[in-house]
């Protein structure tokens, strides 16, 4: 199994910049954060969000889903494919 990750920025995923820039328009800690997602039925804790926001995790696909949707974003914009929120 081969993993990649951002050698430049020494980053294991690529949402982690885009999910701390949301978290904080929406005044929320992390520990807020993991605790709504906690509530829609996904594991995440305050360490989860600190070390995807860090780059120090990767991020499952089912985990970008999660935050996708509670952002009420696209995959696409947490990943960097394409700007904006999701229509």
């Amino acid at each position: 199994m081969k993993i990649y990750w951002d050698k430049e920025n020494n980053s294991k995923n690529l949402i982690g910049p885009k999910v701390k820039e949301l978290r904080i328009k929406r005044h929320l800690s992390q520990k807020a954060l993991a605790a709504q997602l906690q509530l829609a039925g996904y594991e995440f804790n305050d360490l989860t969000v600190l070390r995807i926001e860090h780059g120090t995790r990767f991020v499952s696909d089912y985990e970008v889903v999660a935050l996708a949707e509670f952002f009420h974003v696209s995959c696409e914009y947490l990943l960097g494919v394409k700007e904006g929120n999701k229509q």
